[in-house]
């Protein structure tokens, strides 16, 4: 959401500072340079904003049809990507569309609230699909966080009947669909009013509205002003706090006046069967002279299409729901009818919006992913990629944080998340959403879906599931069918419905039940797809019974990013003996003679590895017997403490650190800092990773700590950037230990909010840290370095300047000096490997595992991928490895005398 913060102004109603925040928060990130400049101008009371076009740039960004699949009779999903420039750099976006066919009358669009009935309920597009009961939904209007009480900025009409009404502010627009089912963007107006007993009437300025700033005039919303609350209204009603007003209230029930209060409020809640009227200033004179009990009074109002002129009558439309800016008109990118500066525009972040077709046939729910390798998009590429889908008008919709999509998968009887949020798997809880609804009866059985992995690696076992669906695409229980399951290409082999991969490759699964299949399109991850691998053990830390989960990721040389199962890997350990969980390892007996212990995983031909010592584990802080001062820092107009507290509930009840703080008068970017001994505690050695026991508050805001290092450079590291939970919690982050001149220390650990989109995030909270811990790079002794001496042609040599003899005289081939194997790793001090069926050298020295295989050029360095133009080869039954490649992948220093023949490894 966005904030719109307005000046402050008085009034015969008193002096308050009303701020507007509209949904669609956008982190604050540097404006990047874009290939495709906006092609709309700001309206003219906006600051215009410069756009240019290319021809060139618009054929360069490509959206790109990807899958499809039915979610009922008249709406189907439809996946894209979108490339936002070409070649090297170029950034693919997921975009995720929803088509509903209008001709279709199994299908119909409403809106969502986050409570049914009600509009001033927060709730996730999740819940509200399940608590109405629709087969898909997005996010929908802009909201007013600060004192909008889950109230949409926009209009809302359900089933011809209007909820809310829509704010005074220049160039909003809603998407609605008629009655007769055509779809319609437009800007809106509201037009009233209310005619008592005597025949006299009053204005009203809106039904269900929350207080607000109008414009141009930036006027109090409710200063003067006649609004109707309704039962629909479930929220306390503006009062003087958040309006600048103080309400005289008039009870309508049946059409009969049985209430007054002046200067005051009604009690209780809206009945079902009456509204309240609350009136300010001029109104609140009308309803005294006007509005006694027991008199009739009646209401009246409708929409005004601001393109036109014209009245609607809310029983004419379908439904309606309010927007932004519109971004498409008559298929090609539109002025901005609002200054969109406040939804970052040129900023890639997730996107929602609505659109239709030229023919008024089609209507689509557009959203933009902003997670993992989705960058999310612009406020101008929104534009263009809306072209390319053939809208020809279309409105932006909150977005940022708040985009969201849930969808039923075909044959499933329930929805679910259809992509993450810019929070991952936590959904935003939002005012109001755009749902689709089934409305087909019962029909035959049509087919059939394989549902499971599409994705697996060797070893891996995985379940599918068989669902099946009905001529109108609805769910059908599959029960009383017999599935029966192969595979192509033998890529592995069934266990009743349970696969289990045996074989690298991209293939199909095929499910079939009488003469109805389906295939599923899968792959098996291999070795040769696969471009760097990570062990990322929990601890480094090598003692006798210590556990420590050991999670193995690799990254394929398309850019993905994947978890290998433990079912998966095989493991060597050297120097200690070990027994595995899962991914959990349990250290055994440590070798009284290793000084370190190696961990290596392998996976079909590809290895990484790390290393454990003893000791590089160490307590920072736990805050039982603290010594030094603790004090709290804000920024501007954050307040809050900071204090070791203890007795709070889970397994960190002992002292922590407590920090609780306010945002709510802060500006721009908010922190709230906990700081320790004045200037820092120093940190001993050159830790390269911490971990803490946060108290997580649920917040989502951004949680970090500042350590200043020996030249004065402040270095600002995440914990984490958003706080989703609630709760203690274990969080390990690596320090930028090749950026830091240590030594260094711990000055702050903070919370903070970006200016841009806090409207998302909790303006007050509280964290708590405890048992502060650093961890050590293993300190691997480092092999001793010796001079070994060669000469081309000759088995003399001398190591450390004692003779050598040599088996095989160093051979030099093409340019390339090779050696024996068995004499390279003696010499260096290095632990060789050899395995005869993969034709593979693995040499491990000190902290670094070089892996190469004959013939190949490709090796592995530490658990990455890399080219060389040499490989090792064999000659007379031997192992020759080119002893420049290994030398210096090593760590060690080639040196050639062409003139002797010589050569000087040191």
């Amino acid at each position: 959401m966005r904030k719109l913060v307005e000046k402050k102004k008085s009034s015969q109603a008193g002096k308050q500072l009303i701020t507007l925040t509209l949904g669609a928060a956008l982190l604050v990130q540097p404006i990047s340079t874009i290939a495709w400049p906006s092609t709309a101008a700001a309206a003219s009371d906006t600051e215009a904003v410069p756009q240019t076009t290319t021809t060139q740039t618009q054929q360069q960004q490509q959206l790109v049809r990807m899958s499809e699949e039915m979610i009922t009779s008249g709406a189907k999903r439809v996946d894209y990507t979108w490339t936002s420039k070409p070649g090297e750099g170029a950034v693919l976006s997921r975009v995720h569309v929803i088509e509903i066919d209008l001709t279709n009358p199994f299908v119909k669009l409403d809106v969502m609230n986050g409570k049914p009935g009600s509009v001033t309920s927060v709730s996730s597009v999740g819940n509200m699909v399940s608590k109405t009961g629709a087969v898909a939904g997005i996010n929908g209007d802009y909201f007013n966080t600060a004192n909008g009480k889950g109230n949409p900025i926009g209009a809302e009409v359900s089933g011809g009947l209007l909820s809310v009404s829509p704010s005074k502010l220049t160039g909003m627009y809603a998407f609605a669909v008629t009655a007769d089912r055509k779809p319609i963007i437009d800007s809106y107006g509201f037009e009233g009013s209310v005619t008592a007993g005597d025949g006299s009437t009053f204005t009203l300025s809106g039904i269900n509205k929350a207080a607000y700033r109008t414009e141009p005039d930036n006027a109090f919303s409710h200063a003067n002003a006649m609004y109707i609350y309704t039962s629909a209204w479930t929220q306390s009603r503006p009062d003087v706090a958040d309006s600048s007003t103080t309400p005289t209230e008039v009870l309508v029930q049946n059409g009969i006046v049985t209430q007054v209060v002046d200067n005051g409020m009604i009690q209780g809640t809206v009945p079902a069967d009456g509204y309240i009227l609350r009136t300010h200033g001029k109104a609140a004179q009308y309803a005294r002279e006007h509005l006694q009990v027991g008199q009739p009074v009646t209401a009246s109002y409708n929409l005004i299409a601001q393109s036109t002129g014209q009245k609607i009558d809310p029983n004419s439309l379908q439904m309606l729901i309010g927007g932004h800016t519109i971004l498409v008109d008559n298929g090609a990118a539109a002025t901005y009818t609002r200054n969109p500066s406040s939804i970052s525009p040129n900023t890639d972040r997730a996107r929602t919006a609505v659109g239709y077709s030229k023919d008024g046939t089609k209507v689509m729910l557009i959203t933009v992913e902003d997670s993992g390798s989705s960058q999310g998009v612009t406020l101008p590429e929104l534009q263009q990629l809306m072209v390319q889908l053939s809208v020809w008008r279309g409105v932006n919709l909150d977005g940022g944080g708040s985009t969201t999509m849930v969808a039923r998968p075909l044959g499933d009887t329930s929805t679910q998340l259809a992509f993450p949020t810019e929070y991952g798997d936590t959904q935003r809880q939002v005012a109001n959403g755009l749902g689709v609804f089934s409305l087909a009866p019962k029909g035959q059985l049509k087919g059939i879906k394989a549902s499971g992995s599409s994705v697996l690696f060797l070893g891996q076992q995985a379940a599918y599931s068989m669902k099946a669906y009905d001529t109108y695409y609805n769910p059908v229980d599959p029960g009383s069918l017999t599935p029966v399951w192969k595979t192509a290409d033998a890529l592995g082999t069934f266990n009743g419905s349970t696969f289990t991969a045996t074989k690298a490759g991209k293939s199909s699964i095929t499910v079939k039940s009488g003469e109805i299949s389906d295939k599923l399109d899968i792959e098996v991850v291999g070795g040769e797809s696969i471009a760097s691998m990570t062990v990322d053990a929990s601890s480094l830390v090598l003692e006798s019974g210590k556990s420590l989960t050991v999670p193995v990721h690799v990254t394929l040389k398309d850019g993905r990013q994947l978890t290998v199962p433990a079912s998966s890997l095989k493991w060597e350990l050297r120097g200690f003996t070990g027994a595995w969980s899962g991914n959990t390892l349990t250290i055994g007996t440590v070798n009284p003679s290793a000084s370190v212990g190696y961990l290596i995983a392998r996976y079909d031909g590809f290895s990484a590895m790390t290393a454990l010592v003893a000791g590089t584990d160490k307590k920072f802080d736990d805050f039982e017997g603290k010594t030094y001062p603790i004090s709290f820092q804000g920024t501007n107009g954050v307040v809050g403490t900071s204090t070791v507290v203890s007795g709070l509930t889970g397994g960190n009840a002992t002292n922590v650190l407590q920090l609780q703080y306010d945002f709510t008068g802060g500006i721009g970017t908010k922190a709230a800092y906990a700081v320790l001994n004045g200037t820092g505690r120093k940190v001993e050695g050159n830790p390269s990773a911490m971990t803490v026991d946060v108290m997580g508050d649920g917040s989502l805001n951004w949680v970090r700590a500042e350590f200043v290092d020996s030249k004065g450079a402040a270095h600002l590291v995440t914990l984490a950037k958003q706080v989703d939970w609630i709760g203690w919690k274990q969080v390990k982050v690596n320090l930028p230990a090749d950026q830091m001149a240590y030594p260094v220390t711990l000055k702050r650990l903070y919370v903070a909010s970006l200016e841009d989109g806090q409207d998302e995030r909790a303006l007050t909270g509280t964290l708590a840290w405890d048992n502060l811990a650093f961890q050590y790079p293993a300190v691997i002794p480092d092999p001793k370095h010796v001079k070994i001496e060669l000469k081309v042609g000759s088995k003399s040599a001398k190591v450390d300047s004692q003779p050598y003899k040599l088996d095989v005289a160093p051979l030099l081939l093409d340019g390339t000096t090779y050696l024996p194997l068995r004499f390279v790793t003696e010499a260096m001090g290095a632990q060789i490997g050899w395995e005869a069926a993969l034709k593979r050298v693995s040499v491990l020295r000190g902290d670094k595992l070089l892996e190469m295989w004959v013939g190949r050029s490709d090796f592995l360095l530490t658990g990455v991928r890399k080219q060389s133009e040499v490989a090792p080869i064999m000659r007379s039954g031997r192992t020759l490895v080119p002893i420049r490649l290994v030398s210096e992948q090593l760590g060690l220093r080639v040196n050639w005398d062409g003139k002797l023949g010589t050569i000087t490894v040191e």
